[in-house]
């Protein structure tokens, strides 16, 4: 058997999923095709572990998800495995807790996540309630693939049962928080929360948990939710927490602090399946999990008296190892990438949490799995403990540890995947001893180059797996430094 025919591409697993445009790389017949097998591996993988026979199979807002989830299901129980399908739609990490809480083999979730509209993806998630390996996905991969393959023996057809992945979700996570104390802040006026859930599947989702109304029917509330409903365009927009994408949740905002002076203000958002979360502080300045990670750190190690190991990725900032230091907690640095995070997670040693630069962040205190509206939760805790603002709480942490920088990322096209090799292999031979001026005092090659420089500033050099495109990342004392040191390798690197 192979899912691959006529012109289109072999099925390939990126950092989290399969993904592909809807009706060219993504269509009904290859999903109905993987599926199985993906159960298969599952089953070879998990199911001594779990005596299980069942799949979870969920769905985020995207065009056609419930009915791709519907095939997955038809697909499954006709290849004899018992599906769990989702009655709707709901964060990926509900879907992660429902494989784990049924003690399922694992799930399959139609989602692709902060793409773009036009695509749709498949996630494969293990009976563990996180991101299967990598070893995993190229096992699928390898059965796709390859066209002397023979597809799953055929067994009794399976049991179909749907079922409401919020109720369970929801519970659990209402028990990681001081729930009383973050609905008292936020319905005695205290505290008004914004929420931008993108058209995504984060929708609803702090209205469930915390059992107060949203004023999206425009009744007064201290919960307000934004693009909420079900628009496949997601408004014309990729659904990804970044500063572009949320001009209307920043205009609402800050209007609102206009008329509102002294309130208490916070925003979130949540990318398309509600795994990746960014904020917005009280004046409405952007914050990335860059400023959040250090302010969890400090809340879930002094406030909630919890201890464990701090997972950062290559990509992070140098105020997040201070702060675990002020706080006595270890620090393991992996490539980028959250399954490199939960790797670590699922290695035995005690973890508090561990997060990525792009938004994931995952804790010992749940499933090893990224998860926005636990990250929400935990940061409204610590606002209604505290009553300041995000930013006052990330100023305090910079005066604490006596650590001021400024970090930005861009991405740099070269012309050709010839260009980037030759780049790669110079780099690999030749490290670089000096960068605009500044000696090179140290080189980290888990991921790509990170380079360590005399004044204690650093630059990340990474490299797309498939496109002639480098990930640049510099962290320095001003935004100065950091603009000079991101054009210097700009231009250094136009030689290849």
């Amino acid at each position: 058997m192979s899912a691959t025919t006529g012109m289109q591409p072999p099925i390939h697993f990126g950092t989290d999923g399969w993904r592909g445009v809807i009706a060219d790389e993504f269509t009904f017949a290859r999903l109905t095709a993987i599926a199985p097998v993906a159960a298969r591996v599952l089953a070879d993988t998990f199911g001594a572990s779990t005596s299980s026979n069942t799949v979870v199979v969920g769905y985020d807002r995207r065009f056609l998800s419930p009915e791709f989830a519907k095939s997955v299901a038809d697909s499954l129980c006709a290849a004899g495995f018992d599906v769990q399908l989702a009655q709707s739609f709901a964060p990926t990490p509900a879907f992660s807790w429902a494989a784990y809480n049924q003690k399922a083999l694992g799930a399959l979730v139609i989602t692709a996540s902060h793409n773009p509209p036009a695509y749709s993806g498949l996630k494969i998630k293990g009976a563990f309630g996180g991101s299967v390996a990598p070893a995993i996905t190229k096992q699928v991969e390898s059965i796709l693939n390859n066209a002397n393959s023979n597809a799953p023996e055929a067994r009794s057809p399976g049991k179909l049962t749907v079922f409401d992945p919020w109720a369970s979700y929801c519970e659990e996570l209402r028990s990681k928080v001081d729930l009383a104390a973050i609905r008292k802040a936020i319905l005695n006026g205290e505290l008004v929360v914004f929420t931008d859930v993108m058209h995504g599947a984060a929708a609803t989702g702090l209205e469930q948990i915390l059992e107060i109304p949203s004023d999206r029917s425009g009744a007064p509330s201290g919960l307000k939710e934004i693009n909420a409903s079900a628009d496949p365009l997601f408004g014309g927009n990729s659904p990804e927490p970044l500063p572009r994408y949320i001009q209307e949740l920043l205009r609402q905002m800050r209007a609102y602090r206009a008329e509102h002076p002294q309130q208490l203000l916070v925003g979130f958002v949540f990318d398309g399946d509600s795994d990746r979360i960014a904020a917005v502080d009280g004046d409405g300045n952007f914050l990335s999990t860059q400023n959040l990670i250090p302010i969890l750190l400090e809340h879930l190690s002094q406030r909630r008296g919890l201890q464990g190991e701090f997972i950062k990725t290559i990509s992070g900032s140098d105020l997040m190892p201070r702060v675990a230091a002020l706080y006595g907690l270890p620090v393991y640095e992996t490539p980028v990438g959250f399954k490199y995070v939960a790797d670590r997670m699922l290695a035995g040693d005690k973890v508090l949490l561990g997060g990525e630069e792009s938004g994931g962040i995952g804790y010992s205190t749940h499933i090893p799995e990224r998860d926005a509206l636990l990250s929400a939760l935990y940061l409204l805790e610590a606002l209604a403990l505290t009553k300041q603002d995000l930013s006052q709480l990330y100023r305090d942490l910079q005066v604490k540890t006596g650590f001021f920088s400024h970090y930005d990322r861009i991405d740099k096209h070269l012309s050709s995947l010839e260009a980037k090799n030759r780049l790669v292999q110079y780099l690999q031979a030749t490290p670089l001893q000096e960068i605009d001026g500044r000696k090179v005092v140290d080189v980290n090659a888990i991921d790509g180059f990170k380079f360590r420089l005399e004044d204690d500033s650093w630059l990340l050099v990474r490299f797309s797996g498939t496109e002639p495109v480098l990930r640049l990342y510099c962290e320095a004392a001003t935004s100065e430094i950091v603009d000079r040191t991101l054009a210097w390798i700009s231009n250094w690197v136009e030689q290849f």
